[in-house]
């Protein structure tokens, strides 16, 4: 058996990050170049958003485990810093693997580059050009510092190129989330099952699915307010599935009473991977503030209203399958109300979002340490 070439860690905390991670490491392993180390800072450290990620995604169990845990950005992004940068100055790989925009992949580039680590950025150049969106900030750090950039769409390849990223860094691999979602379908939790299990039962009219976590979002009591009353008022139509984030959870809280039927409104605890993939494959819409849930509905072909001002991933609007309806809630509930009159025109597939990323991942990382290393001792010329 043939030694690995190379060690490259892998850094992963929240749930975004766990469905990029899966078919990038089972890529590593099928190449047999690489020797890898998977790193948990614990952003998300609860089972809900972290242990059943890894047992659906057929995640091997974490190297190395930090306590980022909750609290404010800086503080997050602080204590995963300082548990990384132990971690790796006693160990430091031959490359560092980051993916997504969340605080866990800001700390792991920014102590990487520190370091003197080379840095891969999964899913880079994606912009929603709105600085007041942490994960804007984060994208824009991270690319900056990444030395190899693994881009999902074209429009990536134009942001990091006119912010003076150099074209033998950049590489359009594809979306790494539709390869995990292509894993995962086969063992989809059917959306009737994970409903009965909640009490909820749509009729022949189907259903629609809610997820919205975005501090722009659930923050503000009062534009929140404004948004359940809305919900309610789709729901009249249409029965509402909303499993609720943590944090959508406490700021529903503050609101006190909510004047809702919980028979045509249903807020449930948030669900497992399979099952949210198959709430999103039976559902007849989804809403939703997520831009992982804009890919997935894109894939799997259902349309998706994306309750936000902007969107850093414009494929999923160019191939036809997600509409950008702002924050105002009567734009909500007006968009809604055509769809369920008039239903939706067909979406393609964005290009190169075939399942296939994690091993053209896999070829752009051993590409460029070839380029810095050069080729194994021993090897003929090429």
């Amino acid at each position: 058996m043939i030694a690995p070439r190379w060690r490259v860690d892998c850094v992963v905390g929240a749930r975004p990050n766990f469905m990029k991670i899966a078919p990038i490491l089972r890529a590593f392993s099928a190449d047999g170049r690489f020797a890898t180390r998977l790193l948990h800072t614990g952003q998300h450290y609860d089972a809900a958003m972290s242990a059943v990620f890894f047992e659906a995604l057929d995640i091997p169990a974490p190297d190395v485990t930090l306590d980022a845990g909750s609290g404010g950005p800086a503080e997050q992004t602080g204590r995963a810093m300082i548990g990384l940068e132990a971690t790796l100055s006693e160990q430091p790989p031959d490359l560092l693997v980051v993916v997504g925009d969340v605080n866990s992949t800001l700390a792991a580039a920014l102590v990487g580059a520190k370091l003197g680590i080379p840095i891969a950025h999964v899913e880079a150049g994606l912009r929603s050009f709105d600085r007041s969106m942490p994960e804007e900030i984060n994208r824009l750090v991270v690319d900056r510092l990444a030395d190899l950039l693994l881009t999902t769409e074209r429009a990536a390849n134009a942001h990091l190129l006119a912010e003076g990223a150099k074209p033998e860094q950049i590489a359009f691999v594809g979306n790494v989330m539709i390869d995990s979602l292509r894993f995962a379908a086969p063992r989809a939790v059917p959306a009737a099952q994970t409903l009965a299990a909640h009490g909820f039962a749509p009729q022949a009219e189907g259903f629609g699915l809610l997820t919205l976590h975005r501090p722009a979002t659930v923050d503000d009591g009062e534009k929140l307010a404004r948004l359940i009353a809305a919900l309610g008022r789709i729901a009249a139509r249409i029965p509402l599935f909303f499993p609720v984030h943590p944090r959508t959870r406490a700021a529903l809280a503050r609101l006190g009473g909510l004047d809702i039927d919980p028979r045509r409104l249903c807020l449930a605890p948030p669900v497992g991977y399979l099952e949210m993939v198959g709430l999103i494959r039976d559902a007849r819409f989804v809403v939703t503030d997520s831009g992982g849930v804009q890919e997935e509905t894109t894939a799997l072909g259902v349309p998706c209203f994306t309750f936000r001002d902007n969107t850093e991933r414009p494929a999923t609007i160019d191939c036809g399958g997600n509409r950008l309806v702002g924050t105002d809630p009567a734009a909500l509930e007006a968009a809604i109300a055509a769809f369920l009159r008039d239903g939706a025109a067909p979406a393609r597939l964005p290009e190169l979002w075939d399942g296939a990323a994690a091993p053209r991942i896999a070829a752009a990382i051993a590409g460029f340490l070839e380029r810095r290393t050069g080729p194994p001792v021993g090897a003929g010329p090429a």
